[in-house]
């Protein structure tokens, strides 16, 4: 996923606290910059996100369009001590750049997921940040938010055929969470936050461990719904994910 593509565009920058680069969609934006990155420079253009995640997202307008900005932040007792901060190998091997690669990779393989614009980092030292652009998907909620809500209708089957799907590709999920399965009214679902994924050959033990994390996941969330009534739904979710395995498509 680091060979040549024309439609990535690589701008380097220098400034006094560091220096990075930006990866970017050439067909979304023609040149990139390092300000895109702070929810300063967009002032009352961006929003935080105030579901899922850790407190590092922000809904942004923009002149190429409604976006999400995401800086990447470390979780559990390493985030007491450093928040933000991981250790340099090298530009391809960035989160961010990792990331915005491997979305590209799964989009071209027809995995539905929000198109990143623009990924970036700044190093200093031995240790470099990151954030990533992405488009905003319109109108849509959590799988995490419809079934913690008895009657809420929560799109149990499409969850599990999104999921068969990513596996199809080869998605390997690092956080296959309720959060991370965006849904419309339609019931048209997106996988999002691809952090730490990888693409694999389809195998038994990933694809079962990014289920058993998911049901950990939507029995965590379930808000007044008893346990048991989470697992009928879930066994409908993984129903529909055996059914779509199970014919190849």
């Amino acid at each position: 996923m680091t060979g040549y593509d024309a439609t990535e565009g690589l701008t380097p920058f220098r400034d006094d606290s560091g220096y990075g680069a930006i990866l970017f969609d050439l067909t979304r934006v023609r040149q990139a910059s390092a300000d895109w990155f702070s929810p300063a420079y967009w002032g009352e253009r961006a929003r935080p996100v105030d579901s899922g995640g850790r407190g590092g997202a922000w809904f942004v307008e923009t002149p190429f369009g409604p976006a999400v900005l995401r800086r990447y932040l470390r979780g559990g007792l390493v985030a007491q001590v450093n928040r933000d901060r991981y250790l340099w190998r090298g530009s391809n091997r960035t989160r961010s750049f990792a990331e915005f690669r491997l979305i590209r990779a799964v989009a071209e393989k027809g995995v539905p997921v929000p198109r990143p614009i623009a990924a970036y980092y700044r190093r200093v030292g031995l240790r470099y940040q990151a954030a990533i652009l992405l488009e905003r998907l319109d109108n849509v909620r959590s799988l995490a938010d419809r079934a913690s809500v008895a009657g809420d209708g929560a799109p149990w089957e499409e969850a599990g055929r999104l999921i068969a799907r990513g596996h199809r590709a080869g998605l390997d999920h690092a956080d296959l969470n309720a959060h991370n399965l965006l849904f419309n009214p339609a019931g048209q679902g997106w996988v999002i936050d691809l952090d730490r994924g990888e693409l694999r050959i389809p195998a038994t033990g990933w694809r079962e461990r990014n289920l058993a994390r998911l049901r950990r996941s939507v029995l965590k969330l379930r808000g007044d719904r008893t346990a048991d009534a989470v697992e009928r739904d879930f066994a409908r979710l993984r129903g529909a994910y055996d059914r779509i395995w199970e014919r190849g498509y």
